[in-house]
Order: C-alpha cells, then structure tokens, then sequence
C-alpha cells in the first residue's frame, strides 16, 4: 500500500468529505453569479454581447491555465494548500466585482474567478473522492459531480433572484458570495490533509499527459465532454442575451433561473445515472443531447419560452450523464498518485469545449442578428452530438 493510500484511509469520513463538497459547491457558485447580471454592465458600460463573450473567454483562458499550472500540484503538496489559494482567488474576485465601475475590473474578476475554478475543478473532486467513506465509492464521483454542478446552477439563481430585488443589483449577490466563501474557508480548516506530500514536489508546468493505463478511459469521456460542454458555454453566455435581446425578457432573475436550471437538471442527470447500467451510458447521453438540443434549436427559432424550458431539462440532463459517467471512468482508471493530474486534463478538454465555440458565436454576433446566430450554433452542436455517438457506436462495433 502507498503511502497516499494510507493516508486517504485514514481520513475518510462524513463531516470532512461533506465539508470539501460545500467549498466546492460555493466557490462554483461564484463562477456563474455574473450570468444574469451581464445585462446590467452592459446597460451601465455600453458592452456588447461580443464584450460577454470576451469576458466569459477571459474566465476559460483562467480555468484552462489553472488546470494546466496547477492539475498536479495537490498530488504532490496536497489538497489543502491549492484549495485556500483557490478560495483567495474566489474571494478577491468577488470583491472585485462588488466594487468594480468599468470594463477593466471586470475582466480581472473574471480571470480570478477562472483561477479559483480551474483549481477547484480538478483539486475539490480529487480531495472528494479522496475522503469518501470506504465503501460508498460511488457517492463520491456523484458528490463532486453534483457539487461542480449544482454550484453553477445555484450561482445564476441567487444572483438573479437577489438582483431582481436588490437596491444595488451589481453589488449585492457578490458581498452574499463573500460571507459564504469566507463560511467555506473556515470550515475547510478542520479537514485533515488527504494525501502525503512529496519530498521534492515539482512544481513547475507539467506537459499534459496521460498514464497509459487511462487512455482506453479518457478518449470516449473527452469526446463527449467536447459535445457537452460547448452547450454549457452556450447556456452560460449567450442565452441571457438571447432571452433579453431576442425574446424581449429582462428579468434578471428569470435569465438566472433559466440559466441555473441547465446545470441543475445536469445534476439531477448524474444523480439518474447512478441508477443506470454503465454499459451504454456514454451512448445514451450523447442521444439526450441530440434531443435536447434539437428541441432548443427549434425554441430559439420560434422564441417560444415553455419549449426552451423543455429542451434546457433534457439537455441538462444528458449533459449530467455526459459528465457523470466521464469523470467515473477516470476516477476508476486513474492511480491514486495520479488522479489530480488525469482530472485536471479531462477539465482541460471540458472548457476548451465551452470557450472556444462561444467565442466563434460572439465574433458572429457582431457582424449578424443573435438568433440566426443562436439557432446555427444550437445546428453545430446537435452535428457535433451526432458524430460522437456514431464514433462511439463504430469504436463498439470493433471492440471485440
């Protein structure tokens, strides 16, 4: 037994296993709290929806260089000390956007925000899976799952429920963030360290790599991660734009419960497919995808808010299982020593997903009218959804 291992064993337990999923829950809330307030700055500061599509890029490039910089550092250092850097990160940018009167800090917060993220997404899940009790090895992927997950849908939610009614709409969500981060931190103080420190960590950029062992794993979960997450991108920065420029709705909290509802129908989707057989798991997402965004693709066309709704609860809900059974398989693919690294990767592949496109659709948006913009990129990545399950269906039929 490694030394790694003894120490994971010798930590397990409820209180600090729930305790890593509330920090993880809070600090992804942060990252989506600016989703229905974009209409505020861009009335206050006269930007267009391709300036949030550059701030939401902004976040990505801060994920994706967290992720790379920092993926294995807690296998090395520890869990704890990349989880405080990450609760700074998430408290200085929330801060920020509290006090912030311009375009400029509104950029920093995003890029903080992304730090904290790109932390936390391959850190908080590997610290989770660390400390779930023995034997209840599922309830850890679901867990970190759910937490990711549910902090992005909870954060458009508050956000927009508290601008609605909030004296100062672009100040308020974020001072509530800031309690709950500071909440988060002294409560991630009593969790004992779940994995042994190294004698000389290399701390420096890692190229990304894979162990070879993870590989059959990693290139079906990072095929539909790519499907899946250049939805979430869209949800998160171009249907609030979509909702107020095209459909005339300006409720910032209808945009952040309409935007919060994808992510948590995501984790009511990896909640089912606890329930479900592995074997066809991958497949059957990428057809809820297919479905689900064909039916927003038609929504958008006919500005028809209820079928929207529809299509958000089953596209949410394959990008649950998408996501659920991914991360699963690498948990279980991954050595213990390893698995900070191999998840960091895997979230690598998840928000080059979500950026990339969306930036494409702002670029877009500049030069043509948002819906036929939004209905093409809805068209792209139903195409998308569609070649990744017949890959997956061709690489089945030659296995042996």
């Amino acid at each position: 037994m490694t030394t790694t291992e003894q120490t994971t064993e010798s930590v397990r337990g409820a209180l600090p296993f729930a305790t890593a999923a509330f920090a993880f829950l809070v600090t992804m809330m942060g990252t989506t709290m600016p989703t229905p307030i974009y209409a505020f700055y861009m009335q206050a500061y006269g930007l267009s929806q391709l300036w949030v599509t550059v701030i939401y890029a902004i976040y990505a490039g801060g994920v994706v260089a967290a992720l790379l910089i920092t993926g294995t550092w807690s296998d090395q250092i520890g869990r704890k000390p990349p989880l405080f850097a990450g609760l700074a990160f998430a408290l200085a940018s929330s801060l920020l956007f509290a006090v912030s009167h311009g375009l400029g800090p509104i950029l920093l917060a995003r890029l903080l925000s992304g730090l904290s993220a790109g932390i936390f997404a391959s850190t908080a899940t590997a610290m989770i899976m660390d400390l779930v009790p023995l034997g209840r090895e599922k309830l850890g992927v679901l867990t970190a799952t759910a937490a990711n997950m549910g902090g992005l849908g909870l954060g458009p939610m508050l956000a927009g429920v508290v601008a609605n009614g909030a004296a100062a709409p672009m100040v308020t969500p974020y001072l509530i963030h800031v309690a709950l981060l500071c909440i988060a931190g002294l409560l991630l103080v009593t969790v004992p360290e779940s994995v042994a420190r190294v004698a000389r960590p290399d701390l420096s950029p890692q190229r990304p790599a894979l162990p070879r062992e993870v590989v059959p794993a990693f290139i079906p979960a990072a095929l539909l991660a790519l499907a899946a997450f250049m939805v979430a991108g869209f949800y998160s920065a171009v249907v609030p734009g979509f909702l107020s420029k095209v459909m005339g709705l300006h409720s910032p909290a209808l945009i952040g419960v309409l935007t919060g509802f994808f992510f948590i129908c995501s984790t009511l989707g990896q909640a089912l497919a606890t329930h479900l057989p592995a074997r066809g798991q991958l497949g059957q997402s990428c057809a809820m995808l297919i479905v689900g965004v064909g039916t927003v693709a038609v929504a958008f066309q006919g500005e028809w808010l209820a079928l929207l709704t529809l299509g958000t609860l089953i596209t949410g809900m394959g990008h649950g299982f998408v996501f659920r059974s991914g991360l699963g398989a690498l948990g279980q693919a991954a050595p213990a020593h390893r698995r900070g690294g191999v998840i960091a990767l895997y979230f690598v592949v998840c928000y080059l997903a979500i950026s990339v496109p969306v930036i494409g659709v702002g670029l877009l948006s500049a030069a043509l009218p948002l819906k036929p913009v939004s209905v093409g990129f809805a068209a792209l990545s139903v195409a998308f959804s569609f070649a990744a399950l017949l890959w997956l269906r061709r690489g089945a039929v030659a296995r042996p």
